[in-house]
């Protein structure tokens, strides 16, 4: 990693962006000994309202964390940190309310109405984290940035609009907006940004941020799958471009589209209330909680309808014992879906979350909600969301107060921080669990390990919303501390 390509404690970094560590403190750091060893009580009072904070953890070194000094060590550590294994508090100025994970790169982005509304950190070669100007000239940009920088929206009224989501594939980005549309940017070469392919483009150090158009409504909901894109619009409907080789646009063919198409087959007057890739193969799940799928599936993952290892049009999976549908979540070889009842079934190849005996299924399997922290003592603990990454899956879990239903936000990476389900439906904190392969200490468990079955991550107050990479996350938490 050559030193002009990385931006490093840049000054153009917006104000109020750093990054500082979370730990208990040790004897040697704190202020004055303690003559007693009880317990030590910290009182939060009644009026105080709630600080939204953003950990991250996982593999450091292409800068996706966005904290430098693991990749670049300060003076007091003389070896820089691979491996973040636990979650870190990446501290902001303002309120994240959206974040994607993509492959070694991680964008955070905020409802503000402030000019800068979007940061982007780790591998940019591709200019997914858009054009990230070098100190030493204005026409080079970062290979790598190792902190939160600002990413500059070409809006036409950037003090009114909000971005309302960021998703992330293998090497491109879009961003969701509320007046202005869909943007993409990083790289096309499957027209998976959804504009012309340009033969031999050079995406390292690109100024291009494409307006994306062609949708018969606003569009509410995107989702990047590795080099294809998926976008939902507020009428249900489904519209796809990108690579096409496994199937994954949907669009009947194993071609490449450079611009949106609407998606049809069994998707055909669906009204469709949430969409998910992160590999090849692509989930929507419909408002009437039926799951439909397409795409790659070499690993079973639509097994229920198909032999063959791809299917190039959505069909309507068959999934039974599984109940009404409200999410669903897929990475490179396994799917989970979520029902009204805080339940969740796996399937596909991998570590699926029932031990190391279930390794592949092609029927879906449910995971015991004691796994999840429900027993006797606490009934009304339930999953109310389910993510997943490359290899490995996450679920949120949540209190219920009785006598009021769940809600299920079906987008993903994106949370209205203002108006969540902790607001409508959560007595206690909501808290993670995660499972599956422990990629470059993915999971944040404090170890290298693979997890078979669900695992707490302690982070400090309320999970709202977590985002799931190839090897490190993202949480978006909720403290009153």
């Amino acid at each position: 990693m050559a030193l002009p390509c990385v931006r490093l404690c840049s000054r153009h970094v917006t104000r109020g962006l750093q990054v500082c560590g979370y730990s208990t403190l040790s004897k040697s750091s704190s202020p004055r000994e303690r003559s007693d060893s009880g317990p030590v009580f910290q009182y939060v009072g009644q009026n105080k309202k709630p600080s939204h904070k953003v950990f991250v953890w996982g593999f450091s070194f292409t800068g996706a964390l966005g904290i430098p000094s693991l990749v670049v060590p300060d003076s007091g550590r003389k070896k820089p940190r691979k491996y973040q294994l636990t979650p870190y508090r990446l501290e902001t100025a303002e309120q994240i309310s959206s974040a994607a994970c993509g492959y070694g790169f991680t964008l955070i982005a905020s409802q503000t109405k402030d000019v800068i509304k979007l940061w982007g950190m780790g591998l940019n070669k591709d200019s997914q984290l858009g054009f990230q100007r070098t100190q030493d000239s204005r026409h080079k940009s970062y290979d790598f940035v190792l902190e939160p920088s600002p990413v500059a929206l070409p809006l036409q009224k950037p003090l009114q609009t909000r971005v309302l989501q960021v998703s992330s594939g293998r090497a491109h980005s879009l961003i969701l907006t509320d007046q202005e549309g869909v943007f993409s940017m990083g790289n096309n070469a499957y027209g998976q940004c959804g504009r012309p392919i340009v033969e031999d483009e050079v995406y390292s150090g690109s100024h291009t941020i494409h307006r994306m158009t062609g949708f018969s409504s606003r569009v509410t909901q995107v989702a990047c799958g590795q080099d294809h894109s998926l976008f939902l619009t507020e009428t249900g409907t489904v519209f796809a471009c990108g690579w096409g080789a496994d199937g994954q646009t949907g669009l009947g063919h194993h071609q490449v589209s450079c611009s949106p198409v609407e998606v049809g087959g069994d998707l055909a007057g669906v009204e469709v209330q949430q969409i998910t890739s992160y590999g090849d193969c692509s989930l929507a799940v419909s408002k009437d909680g039926d799951l439909y799928g397409w795409g790659n599936s070499e690993y079973q993952q639509l097994a229920s309808v198909t032999e063959a290892t791809q299917m190039n049009s959505p069909r309507r999976l068959p999934l039974k014992g599984c109940g009404k549908l409200v999410q669903a979540a897929c990475g490179g070889t396994q799917v989970a879906v979520l029902n009204d009842k805080g339940e969740v079934f796996v399937w596909g190849y991998g570590i699926l979350g029932k031990g190391p005996k279930l390794s592949e299924s092609s029927t879906p399997e449910r995971i015991p909600s004691t796994l999840f922290g429900r027993s006797e003592l606490n009934p009304s603990v339930a999953v109310t969301k389910i993510r997943c990454g490359l290899n490995h899956f996450a679920a949120v879990t949540a209190k219920m107060v009785p006598g009021k239903a769940p809600i299920y936000p079906a987008c993903s990476c994106s949370v209205d921080l203002s108006v969540t389900m902790f607001d409508a439906c959560v007595a206690d904190r909501g808290e993670l669990f995660v499972w599956g392969k422990n990629v470059r200490g993915c999971l944040g468990i404090g170890k290298r390990d693979d997890q078979f079955f669900p695992w707490r991550v302690t982070v400090p107050g309320q999970v709202v919303d977590v985002v799931c990479g190839v090897d490190h996350m993202v949480a978006l938490v909720k403290s009153l501390l």
